[in-house]
């Protein structure tokens, strides 16, 4: 059986509106191994609807923060893992229990969940990537398989004499074979791979991954990536895909214009590129929507931002899907914005205006790993953003928000989740369309319930189209709580 929750929420006018939410500390610390990362991964753990945060610590421990409703958190018990870039939430054995990746420099790490919030390592066959340093990750499904195809994004190749400068690291996929193994493919080369994202961006039922690099270190000769699964190559100018070249950090994915294919936020130092659909593959967004956020909105430190973690979400329930920018200078590089608030961009049509500092958003710490998400079961979308070398922030969502329906899908079989779907919503303004997928961001993330606002609709039409391309019917969603089977 394969189903979908809804649940709604309640109506819109005003700005944005945002309350601090005290939280126990947790910071992400650590020299140059750890300028990058700090990630986080917002799902829930234990099956009561409150989803849990998990935090790479760096040189510090990992952070389980259990959510005790009405967003009190406290610290969970978690196995004590250090050196942790990022960490990414999803079901690797198709038991109905959200398992971890952790990323870190060195070797990868892979948890348990049981259901319960408790976590243990455990061998699922995936290679752990030796003495790497992991700074991406993504999974989809192949086919039948009852594993997902993972994929690792590595950074500067440490044990490289003539390093850090043009010594990027190869990135690899792992593909099951048999019952227990994994097949490892190299990705060569590698340009310092900050983000990574599988997804089937040309809706052409075939999954391919982009790779979001970092020329700080790859310096000449790179640029953005994009592998194909199907034909286990790079694709190039020749297939449509002619890349940039940028301090590519984050992958944010969503349709926004409703063309049905995705649009992308690829956050940098300097622009943060949006990068909107076209038949023939993505083209640049025109500059004066007001989404490339390339310098600091308050302050007068004229110096270029630094773009991190970029996440779509409708955080006031419009039906136009908004987007938050974590910033912050990676350390001290001078010739970047040292007090760099987050952006939070309102969607307005199509136009996006930056609300952060009224929201009470606008951070100058260190940010890196966010995750727009329903903390408290409200229909609103809170913020939670992990920092370097300065405290975790969550903000609960006060604003005077429409109508909400939150979906979580389930099927069969390994893809438990239905990692590759596509989930359509269809009101009086029209039809949003969402892919259910895992990774991007930056170092984390999580399969978690799909997000849709929809105003002061009292009823929306549903459709998912599941992993192996079956449509199923438009149903009619009221509001309350539903449970549709298919």
């Amino acid at each position: 059986m394969r189903w979908l929750l809804l649940l709604l929420a309640a109506p819109a006018t005003a700005d944005p509106a945002f309350a601090p939410v005290t939280v126990p500390a947790h910071a992400y610390t650590g020299g140059w191994e750890h300028f990058v990362g700090g990630g986080l991964a917002a799902f829930d753990c234990d099956g009561d609807a409150l989803p849990e945060l998990v935090a790479a610590g760096g040189t510090a421990p990992m952070t389980l923060l259990r959510n005790r409703g009405d967003l009190r958190l406290e610290v969970g018990e978690m196995p004590e893992i250090t050196g942790a870039t990022g960490v990414y939430a999803l079901d690797l054995d198709g038991d109905g229990a959200r398992d971890l990746i952790v990323l870190r420099v060195g070797p990868n790490a892979t948890l348990k969940g049981d259901g319960a919030c408790g976590f243990a390592p455990h061998d699922f066959g995936i290679p752990d990537g030796g003495d790497a340093w992991t700074t991406g990750f993504s999974a989809t499904w192949d086919g039948e398989q009852d594993r997902p195809t993972v994929a690792f994004g590595n950074y500067v190749d440490r044990d490289d004499p003539d390093g850090p400068f043009e010594a990027c690291d190869d990135n690899w996929i792992a593909r099951p074979i048999g019952n227990e193994e994994y097949e490892t493919i190299p990705l060569t080369p590698g340009f310092c791979a900050l983000s990574i994202l599988f997804s089937d961006e040309d809706r052409d039922g075939l999954p391919t991954l982009r790779l979001s690099n970092d020329r700080h270190y790859y310096v000449r000769g790179g640029a953005e990536q994009m592998w194909s699964l199907d034909e286990g190559r790079f694709l190039g100018p020749a297939d449509g895909f002619d890349a940039p070249s940028i301090w590519g950090m984050g992958i944010a994915s969503r349709d926004i214009t409703g063309d049905g294919r995705p649009d992308l936020m690829l956050t940098s130092m300097g622009d943060q590129l949006t990068l909107l659909s076209t038949p023939d593959g993505h083209a640049m967004a025109p500059f004066d929507i007001g989404s490339f956020a390339q310098r600091p909105h308050v302050g007068d430190d004229g110096r270029p931002s630094t773009g991190w973690h970029a996440e779509w979400g409708d955080i006031d329930n419009d039906g136009d899907a908004d987007l938050f920018i974590a910033k912050g200078n990676v350390d001290q590089m001078p010739g970047m914005a040292m007090l760099d608030p987050n952006n939070l961009l309102l969607n307005e049509g199509g136009r996006f205006r930056e609300v952060a500092v009224g929201a009470g958003v606008a951070s100058t710490h260190r940010a890196r790993g966010a995750a727009l998400v329903d903390l408290d079961a409200d229909g609103r979308l809170d913020l939670a953003v992990a920092n370097r070398r300065a405290p975790l922030e969550v903000w609960r969502n006060m604003s005077e928000a429409g109508n909400a329906v939150s979906i979580e899908l389930a099927q069969p079989g390994g893809n438990r989740d239905a990692v590759g779907a596509w989930v359509e919503v269809r009101g009086k303004s029209g039809v949003q369309l969402q892919e259910r997928t895992l990774g991007g961001g930056h170092a984390g993330g999580a399969v978690r319930p799909l997000h849709f606002g929809i105003g002061a609709a009292s009823t929306v039409d549903l459709r998912v189209t599941w992993p192996d391309g079956t449509v199923g019917g438009w149903r009619r969603i009221r509001p309350g709580s539903h449970l549709i089977a298919r």
